[in-house]
C-alpha cells in the first residue's frame, strides 16, 4: 500500500511518499495535472492533504476527479501528531512526509468532496456572509461616527446593501437551477427554525450530511461534548473542533427551534429545568437539530411533529 502527503502552499506542492521520494510542483493547473499523472502510476492507497483555505481547493478537485482517495485533514491534528513522533522541525519539504506518515498510520477516511457546482454554491454563500459581517461593521461605526464622516459610511453602507442583495439574488438563482438542491432546501426547511441561509449552507458546506451516524455528524459540526476525565477526576465535557461556520447559523436555528418547534423546545426547558445554563442547553438543542437534519436527509423524509410533545 502506498501513502502520500501533500503539503500544499500558495505557489508549490510538495509531494512525499511514506518512505520514498519528495519532489516539489507549481501549485497550477500544470502541476496538478503532473501529480496526478504520478500518482496514478504509483497506484496510490490514500493520499493526505491539510485544509488550507483556498489553496488545496484545485489539487484535491484534480485527485478525486481522477479517482485517487484523498484525505483533506485538519493541520492541527497532522501537528499534534508531528510533535509526538518528536518531529519539531518544520518545512515544506518536511511537512509533507509527516502527512505521508500520518496517512500510513492514522489513515484517515476520506471524505466526500463537493463537486464543481456546490464549490460555487460555497463560495457564493461565503460572499454573503462577508457582505453581512462588513455591514455589520459600519452600522456600528454609524453609531459612534461624528457628522464629518458619517456621509461617508452612509454610503458605503448603501453600496453594500446593494451587493448584498445582488449576492441574495445570486445564491437564490443558483438553487432555482437544481432540482436536487431545491428539493434538499425544501427537505431541510420544514423542520420549524431552519431557515433559508442554514439550509442553503448544510448543502453547500456539508456535503456527509446523511452519510454518517448520528454520532459522527455531531462531532465533524463540533457539538458533541468531548470527555476530559482521568483517573479520579471528571472534568467538565466540552465541544470543540469541526466546522465553526456551521456552528454559527446551527445556533440561531436552534434558537429559533426553542420557540417553534416542540422536540428542542421541550428538550430547552428539560434541561434548564434541570439546572443547566442556557448556552450547554442550547448545544445540546444543536446536536439535536443535526441528528434530526441528518436522519432526515438519509431517509429523504421531511418534517413531522411528533403526536405527544410536552409544552
Amino acid at each position: 500500500m502506498t501513502y502520500v502527503g501533500i503539503d500544499v502552499s500558495q505557489a508549490t506542492l510538495d509531494v512525499a511518499v511514506h518512505e520514498g521520494a519528495t519532489r516539489q510542483v507549481a501549485n497550477d493547473a500544470r502541476g496538478c495535472t503532473e501529480v496526478v499523472s504520478q500518482l496514478r502510476e504509483l497506484g496510490v492507497t490514500l493520499v493526505v492533504l491539510e485544509a488550507t483555505g483556498v489553496y488545496h481547493r484545485a489539487v484535491t478537485t484534480s485527485l478525486v476527479t481522477a479517482g485517487i482517495p484523498v484525505a483533506v485533514v485538519n493541520p492541527r491534528q497532522v501537528r499534534d501528531f508531528a510533535r509526538s513522533t518528536g518531529q519539531l522541525a518544520k518545512t515544506d519539504r518536511l511537512d509533507a512526509a509527516m502527512l505521508a506518515r500520518f496517512a500510513a498510520v492514522v489513515r484517515p477516511v476520506p471524505r466526500p468532496i463537493p463537486d464543481e457546482a456546490t464549490q460555487a454554491l460555497a463560495a457564493l454563500l461565503e460572499r454573503r456572509r462577508q457582505l453581512v459581517e462588513m455591514l455589520t461593521a459600519e452600522k456600528n461605526r454609524l453609531s459612534v461616527a461624528r457628522p464629518q464622516v458619517r456621509a461617508s459610511v452612509k454610503q458605503v453602507m448603501r453600496a453594500l446593501e446593494k451587493a448584498l442583495e445582488s449576492a441574495d439574488d445570486d445564491v437564490d438563482r443558483w438553487i432555482r437551477e437544481s432540482p436536487v438542491w431545491r428539493a434538499q432546501e425544501e427537505l431541510l426547511r420544514s423542520v420549524p427554525g431552519v431557515g433559508p441561509q442554514t439550509a442553503r449552507l448544510l448543502i453547500a458546506s456539508l456535503p456527509e450530511l446523511g452519510r454518517l451516524t448520528r454520532r459522527e455528524i455531531a462531532a465533524l459540526v463540533g457539538v458533541a461534548p468531548l470527555a476530559r476525565d482521568s483517573g479520579t477526576l471528571r472534568g467538565r465535557r466540552k465541544c470543540w473542533g469541526g466546522r465553526s461556520h456551521l456552528r454559527a447559523v446551527l445556533y440561531m436555528a436552534a434558537v429559533a427551534g426553542t420557540r417553534f418547534n416542540p422536540v428542542l423546545r421541550t428538550c430547552y426547558r428539560r434541561l434548564r429545568a434541570a439546572g443547566k445554563p442556557a448556552k450547554v442547553a442550547l448545544t445540546a438543542c444543536m446536536r439535536r437539530l443535526i441528528t434530526i437534519l441528518n436522519a432526515m436527509v438519509k431517509t429523504q423524509q421531511p418534517w413531522r411533529a411528533p403526536a405527544l410533545v410536552t409544552p
